[in-house]
């Protein structure tokens, strides 16, 4: 298992005993989360929960109870008690109230990220396993500028799988854009470009971008790390609080 973790808040006890070492490390403090590299916590499901998986295949059921876990474990952090996080449209997961939050899951790993709302107005999280995209995927999710900056970064003695990189900071701008647009976002509808050096990247939208705190955002910015065999991005988009006026000023 991997571990919960919002600073400077304390957490809580991670049933294996580990400190998680993924996702917190590409998240600001605003946001909780927590991490599981197996599935062997004990987590049972809300009914409604159950409801959703009641026709799951074992993988998808271990894969979505553990991100439930997960998502609990972040929660608590918050301080607030475990809530049926159940999928809405589109599978987005439904949050308590007052909260913005995204979940992920691949082979290896399950990780959960939740903010409140008025400090974080979208949170999107992805994982992927660091190798190669499948066949044909490439073409499918990318456009020829990131095509070719991807064959420029090849063999570049990183150890990172930039194809699967772009795919997956692209799964994470479809993550944030989602929950405050309630609309599709196609993978050619964002252009996505990394920092090779500072683990960050920026995903520029080709579509009109959502008015969030009065601002139309043209894109999205995020940050990403490879470790234990893993590919995983994270955006949090912080809520614009509004300059109070200075001491005498009228």
């Amino acid at each position: 298992m991997g571990a919960a973790r919002r600073h400077p808040r304390p957490v809580p006890p991670d049933p294996a005993g580990r400190v998680g070492l993924m996702i917190e490390r590409i998240l600001p403090p605003q946001v909780a989360s927590a991490d599981a590299f197996d599935d062997r916590g004990a987590v049972v499901l809300f009914p409604e929960e159950e409801a959703a998986v009641a026709r799951a295949v074992d993988k998808r059921r271990r894969e979505f109870t553990t991100a439930r876990g997960c998502a609990r474990r972040a929660l608590a952090v918050l301080g607030l008690p475990p809530a049926p996080i159940v999928p809405g449209e589109r599978g987005a997961p439904g949050w308590p109230a007052g909260v913005v939050g995204s979940m992920t899951h691949c082979d290896g790993y399950r990780a959960s990220a939740v903010a409140w709302e008025k400090e974080v107005r979208t949170v999107g999280l992805d994982a992927e396993p660091n190798g190669p995209l499948p066949d044909g995927v490439l073409e499918a999710v990318t456009g020829p500028a990131e095509r070719a900056w991807i064959e420029r970064r090849d063999g570049d003695g990183s150890g990172v799988c930039w194809d699967r990189l772009l795919f997956s900071a692209k799964e994470s701008v479809y993550k944030a854009w989602f929950p405050l647009t309630r609309r599709w976002l196609g993978f050619e509808e964002a252009v996505v470009t990394p920092d090779p050096d500072a683990g960050t990247f920026t995903a520029r939208l080709c579509v009109p971008g959502p008015v969030v705190d009065g601002r139309a955002l043209t894109g999205f910015t995020g940050r990403w790390i490879v470790d234990r065999g893993l590919v995983v991005t994270a955006i949090a988009v912080p809520a614009v609080v509004p300059e109070r006026p200075a001491a005498g000023a009228r």
